[in-house]
């Protein structure tokens, strides 16, 4: 089975969980920091997947690390290190996101612009593209690219808005070099 799905089951019973706790705000804040944590150090993962350490020492370290976090996520990170899955942590709580994000009407939007976005502006977009998509909310992360020249990119799950002049002008170069 792959990776993949392997971290989406685990998402799921995750999920399910936190859902009849009604700890899915709880949940969602602790992934977070767990996935930090992960992608900030590279020496944990070779720690978790190194073969002459035992498991034992390995979920006692776990509990160590994350003291003070709930029981439900701790217990699942032990459950990974156990099967050795410790690498789909990271897909595991994307996974977890996604599902949050979906139970409760809130999309993540990824804006790139030439300049960094004011509040107003974020504010603005959030309001548009919440009605447009129909979700409650949307979360903006603003990317500063100059080289768009001018105008924003918004990317929304796997639809993109090209709003740019760098745009507008490669579509402009595209049906000029079409009719010759």
């Amino acid at each position: 089975m792959s990776d993949a799905v392997v971290a989406k089951r685990y998402a799921d019973a995750l999920f399910q969980i936190g859902d009849e706790k009604a700890t899915l705000d709880q949940l969602i804040e602790e992934l977070g920091v767990v996935k930090e944590v992960f992608e900030v150090n590279d020496s944990l993962f070779i720690f978790l997947k190194h073969p002459r350490i035992n498991n034992e020492k390995k979920k006692q370290f776990l509990e160590e690390v994350f003291q003070g976090i709930q029981t439900d996520v701790l217990n699942t990170l032990k459950i990974l290190v156990e099967r050795q899955r410790v690498g789909i942590i990271p897909s595991m709580v994307d996974d977890f996101i996604q599902l949050y994000n979906d139970a409760k009407g809130i999309a993540e939007a990824t804006v790139y612009s030439v300049r960094e976005l004011s509040q107003t502006e974020k504010k603005e977009l959030e309001a548009s593209f919440a009605k447009r998509f129909d979700k409650n909310t949307i979360k903006i992360k603003n990317i500063v690219d100059p080289e768009l020249i001018g105008g924003m990119k918004i990317r929304i799950g796997s639809t993109i808005y090209d709003g740019t002049i760098s745009g507008k002008l490669k579509r402009m170069e595209r049906s000029i070099v079409t009719v010759n």
